[in-house]
């Protein structure tokens, strides 16, 4: 185990019971080599069930209380403007796209990501031990490194053809940093370089050279649009990213000697749920909901007098409340007389409220007490525990529709200053505000719902596995295989 490299690959929406599928239909065999040497199963995303966050659970090893980073879209209350990691370009264009761009290009790793809350790149650097990352959208390391940015995006202010950023050992990003100087897929029209091809030959060209460090994390972008747009039972994207994994197994000398002296992860970062066709009132128009306060428009940004901003994930918002003459649980009794609305959570002092539109009463609960998770966590609860699907067998609590959502709801709460509201749709159903983009007929993410939070994990190569079935607890498994 000492010698074994550990290779992480990350498969947008990978999800087990469609792998599986696939699978038994002959069409992976790539996937069907790693589960025939391997174990399968399911992992819990963080919540929100977005990359963004789901990156910086994996890589800190704690969920967006301690890494703080929210979603992919959130309200900096300091700054008092919304951070936009990359919606669509409209709604880009109205925040202002020279500060939207900083912010997934550098912001979120070297200002949002808790310096605090150190990377395993971070620590495998202490530890004297070279690690790679390519395409993740978060890589903070240690070192030093220079991305050479497009002309187009020099002409924009606050940008040079330059950016200096610290990363892993070997950093990909794109065709902004690259290991393999002839590398292909990397133009504009090719989302410079954040594509599956692009991440395979990069992992082909350490591969081939004999340049693997002990740790290689590698990020697979492009299934999620397909899953998107044609749905979860679509199974194109599993078959396309199986290809390049073909192409990675037969950078070896055969499949096998690619298992002698690597452990190979492959595992999803979320699920999705399906969104309802048109004629089925699939989204949820939150404008039209909250209609009797004044909302923030993006291309203004915030006046004085707005009362609520609204920061939307797909089949997840939060609501930011400005005004002290509201309330938070004012705005959730608007928000649950919508039966599409699955889960409105705020937090009040140390407490968390959670309310539905789809189930009656109201839980209160606090990290501490007498009720056992079974992730070991202790948690005090008030009132009604239906709301949140869960149930009880004497003192240990059972998690049903909403795996790990005491954990989950409570980190998302302190994930960020502000007075706010997480709500979560019920699935097939999305929200909606301004130009957000939208999946009717398809499938989205975001949500709390274990549609949104279950994603396919394969372990080649080791029996050991991580200690509970949750991302947070990847990062020190991985260590561990390591430190053997």
């Amino acid at each position: 185990m000492a010698n074994k490299n550990v290779i992480l690959l990350i498969i947008d929406t990978l999800m087990l019971p469609f792998l599986k599928k696939a699978v038994d239909n002959k069409m992976a065999p790539a996937f069907a080599f790693f589960m025939k040497h391997g174990t399968a199963s399911e992992i819990i995303s963080p919540f929100p069930t977005m990359s963004v966050n789901v990156e910086s659970s994996l890589l800190t090893g704690h969920y967006s209380d301690v890494h703080h980073v929210p979603g992919l879209v959130w309200f900096h209350d300091e700054e008092k403007r919304l951070i936009n990691y990359g919606t669509n370009a409209s709604e880009l264009l109205q925040l202002g796209l020279a500060t939207s761009l900083k912010d997934p290009l550098y912001n979120i790793n070297h200002e949002h990501l808790n310096k605090k809350a150190a990377t395993i790149f971070e620590e495998l650097s202490k530890k004297g031990k070279n690690s790679a990352s390519i395409n993740g959208l978060l890589y903070r390391g240690s070192q030093e490194k220079v991305m050479q940015l497009p002309f187009l995006l020099s002409l924009l202010p606050t940008f040079h053809r330059s950016l200096a950023v610290k990363g892993p050992d070997l950093l990909t990003y794109g065709s902004f940093i690259k290991q393999n100087p002839f590398a292909k897929y990397g133009h504009f029209w090719q989302r410079f370089g954040f594509n599956n091809r692009f991440s395979a030959q990069e992992l082909i060209y350490l591969i081939k050279n004999h340049s693997l460090p002990p740790f290689t994390m590698v990020y697979f972008p492009d299934m999620d649009q397909i899953i998107h747009k044609k749905g979860v039972e679509d199974l194109s994207g599993i078959v396309k990213t199986d290809r390049e994994l073909q192409k990675v197994l037969d950078s070896f000398h055969s499949w096998e000697e690619a298992l002698k002296n690597n452990v190979w992860i492959i595992m999803g970062d979320n699920g999705q749920a399906v969104v309802r066709p048109r004629n089925q009132n699939p989204l949820i128009h939150l404008e039209k909901l909250l209609s009797s306060y004044r909302i923030t428009k993006l291309s203004k940004g915030v006046r004085k007098d707005d009362d609520i901003v609204l920061a939307v994930n797909q089949r997840m918002a939060f609501v930011y409340l400005l005004q002290p003459n509201h309330s938070l649980e004012e705005i959730a009794n608007i928000l649950k007389t919508d039966a599409r609305i699955d889960v409105i959570a705020w937090r009040e002092e140390e407490k968390i409220k959670v309310v539905s539109g789809r189930r009656e009463g109201m839980l209160m609960f606090k990290k501490g007490g007498q009720w056992e998770d079974p992730y070991g966590s202790m948690w005090t609860l008030n009132g009604d525990i239906e709301v949140l699907d869960i149930f009880t067998e004497g003192s240990r609590i059972k998690y049903g529709e909403y795996p790990d959502a005491l954990a989950r709801l409570h980190a998302a709460a302190l994930s960020h200053k502000g007075q706010f509201l997480m709500i979560s749709a019920y699935p097939g159903f999305e929200f909606k505000y301004g130009s957000s983009p939208v999946h009717v007929g398809g499938a989205s993410h975001g949500g709390l719902h274990q549609h949104d939070s279950l994603a396919a994990i394969i372990v080649s190569g080791t029996e050991r596995l991580p200690k509970y079935n949750r991302m947070i607890d990847v990062k020190d498994w991985i260590l561990s295989m390591l430190d053997s």
